[in-house]
């Protein structure tokens, strides 16, 4: 086997000993024939010009209960418990490890950095560039100096690619507290890394559930639907969440897409099935990574919410600067 420039530990249930897996789920590679095809035959959506962000949020500092702010993309501020936690921070112009190639954003951060609270933990879900910014990670070491909280084999690529950064890592199941009462547990997702060409599913790659005293938060990160197991896990685990974030873009052509990402209405299953009270849309609008128009995961997900019996207000696509909060009283 070729060696992991990563991770080194032992086999378990999701490595093989050189590359993770998503066990009992369908393949995640592609083939370059594959993605050929779908670059050259693929019918890619033309988004428009950048539509600036009405009014960006500037975040309060301490929150007793619970807020959620849109940066853009997967990027997260969640405030609870006193706690500021950020979820794949990405605040550069490019999801890219060029800074003039590569997708480009759409729409500016929905926080300005300098609005940003004090940062306890940033939890990064995969290193993907569009993820892990070693730029925005290295901005946030040296004004924040907060925990970065990652799995296996992704504390290495943030040693070498960001500054500064203290990263303590975990493997699925794994937690890190936060205080007294923020609990933060790595849980499975049905997805893969790559960094470069040679180095794909050598680092893992995760969801995350908090556990706080106004409620569970289910964070999924990039996940494909699959048999929709880890999802009801979480209920059966942690409770249903009181919010769930996400991933309802970058789905299109679902031959290439479905085993790594989900589509809108399988994110209205995803809510269902770990018994989220609301759902919260990430990843999408921001970076154009796929073939979908830029505002059809709205469209779809308002369909899907539909044909699901799910009110349109319980599942919100969120736009950078949205604020979603709840308050310190748990229902």
């Amino acid at each position: 086997m070729a060696n992991n420039p990563y991770y080194q530990g032992p086999i378990s249930d999701h490595f093989d000993g050189t590359r993770f897996f998503n066990p009992h789920q369908a393949a995640t590679d592609r083939s370059p024939i594959e993605l050929l095809r779908w670059r050259l035959l693929g019918t890619r959506a033309r988004w428009e010009p950048e539509t600036p962000v009405a009014s960006a949020a500037e975040p309060e500092a301490p929150v007793d209960g619970l807020s959620v702010t849109m940066v853009g993309h997967a990027s997260v501020l969640i405030q609870v418990a006193g706690k500021n936690l950020l979820v794949d921070p990405v605040w550069s112009e490019r999801a890219s490890p060029f800074s003039f190639l590569g997708p480009k954003r759409a729409n500016r951060p929905g926080i300005a950095f300098e609005d940003l609270p004090s940062i306890d933990g940033v939890l990064v879900t995969h290193n993907h560039y569009d993820h892990l910014d070693a730029v925005t990670l290295t901005r946030l070491a040296a004004a924040h100096s907060p925990r970065f909280i990652t799995p296996l084999g992704t504390d290495t690529v943030i040693a070498r690619a960001a500054r500064g950064c203290v990263t303590e890592v975990g493997d699925w199941g794994d937690s890190f507290t936060f205080g007294e009462s923020v609990t933060v547990t790595l849980h499975p997702a049905h997805h893969w890394s790559a960094r470069g060409i040679g180095d794909r599913r050598m680092a893992l790659w995760c969801g995350f559930v908090i556990q706080t005293p106004v409620g569970v938060i289910y964070v999924a990160g990039d996940t494909a639907y699959g048999d929709g197991g880890i999802f009801r896990q979480v209920s059966r685990q942690f409770g249903h969440p009181v919010v769930a974030l996400l991933p309802i873009g970058a789905y299109e052509p679902r031959w290439f897409m479905r085993h790594q990402h989900t589509n809108p209405d399988e994110a209205v299953r995803i809510m269902l099935d770990c018994g989220a009270q609301q759902g919260l849309g990430v990843h999408w609008g921001t970076f154009q990574l796929t073939d979908e128009p830029r505002f059809a995961p709205v469209t779809e997900l308002e369909e899907a919410c539909a044909r699901h019996g799910v009110a349109g207000a319980s599942f919100h696509a969120m736009r950078p600067g949205d604020v979603w909060r709840r308050g310190t009283d748990v229902t």
